[in-house]
């Protein structure tokens, strides 16, 4: 009887925990991530996956979806566009149906177009706003009924430091959307606390990207001069706070920006040596 008792721990203990003794801190959550295609979702996706979570992707891109999909264990894709309420509602419906719940919404997607104001058109303007801060308000309304149902999610957002903390010429339009989401968090995790549902964003500096390559390497260089670290971010870093901010540790942390720039936003002046 007592090896019996032993067998029964050891089976309880390992398939809790794993041969390292160490639970995953996602495990069996299931988890949406929009603008999973690439970037920093991407690596979000795959850093959720590691910890046990059952995925969501979400993008517009199918074929990028499928390519992702095939590589990460449980998970599945839905093509939206998260500026159109009928698209987002489609990816919480697709998610309960093969889950049967929602634990977790990281709102990554967006778009940065460089502009300058006196150049840009009402439909540049329109289109940023309408991805960046729209499909922000439309992905989280989408998954409300859900989590209000379970009595508990996690909402991590995908904002910048650019509009909230700093600014940068041609990006106005962005500015202004990421500098909307810090309202918005605010509000939105005060109306959704009594449902013990948590709403946080992240304010990336300069992180390793395709859209930041795609601006040039003049463009990064003036960029590393700025960042006392002396590097750009990496996607994985971003996705570690999005998982911690996912977890069960962040529980009490509700309606906050956090910053994750390598001390760029940190120095009185950027002509000064660090």
């Amino acid at each position: 009887m007592r090896i019996r008792h032993i067998f029964l721990f050891l089976l309880l203990f390992f398939g809790n925990y794993g041969f390292g003794g160490e639970m995953k801190r996602l495990q069996d959550q299931v988890v949406i991530v929009t603008g999973a295609s690439k970037g920093i979702g991407r690596e979000m996706a795959k850093v959720f996956s590691c910890e046990g979570a059952k995925l969501v992707l979400v993008a517009r891109n199918e074929m990028q979806l499928k390519e992702l999909s095939d590589q990460i264990e449980n998970s599945i894709y839905v093509t939206a566009d998260v500026s159109k309420e009928g698209d987002m509602e489609k990816v919480a419906e697709a998610a309960i149906e093969k889950w049967g719940k929602i634990d977790v919404l990281v709102a990554n997607a967006g778009i940065c177009l460089e502009m300058r104001l006196e150049e840009m058109t009402l439909e540049q303007w329109q289109k940023t706003i309408d991805v960046d801060l729209t499909g922000v308000f439309l992905s989280l309304k989408s998954v409300i009924p859900a989590m209000k149902k379970q009595n508990k999610g996690k909402v991590v957002i995908t904002s910048s430091v650019t509009g909230p903390v700093v600014a940068m010429p041609g990006f106005s339009h962005y500015g202004a959307a990421k500098s909307g989401i810090s309202g918005f968090v605010r509000t939105a995790a005060i109306e959704l606390a009594k449902y013990y549902i948590n709403v946080n964003c992240i304010e990336p500096g300069n992180i390793i990207s395709e859209g930041m390559l795609a601006l040039g390497d003049e463009h990064t260089q003036q960029h590393l001069r700025a960042i006392p670290w002396g590097r750009l971010g990496t996607g994985e870093e971003v996705a570690f706070l999005a998982l911690f901010l996912a977890s069960k540790e962040s529980d009490y942390i509700t309606g906050q920006g956090i910053v994750i720039d390598g001390g760029q936003t940190l120095p009185e002046s950027h002509f000064i040596p660090y």
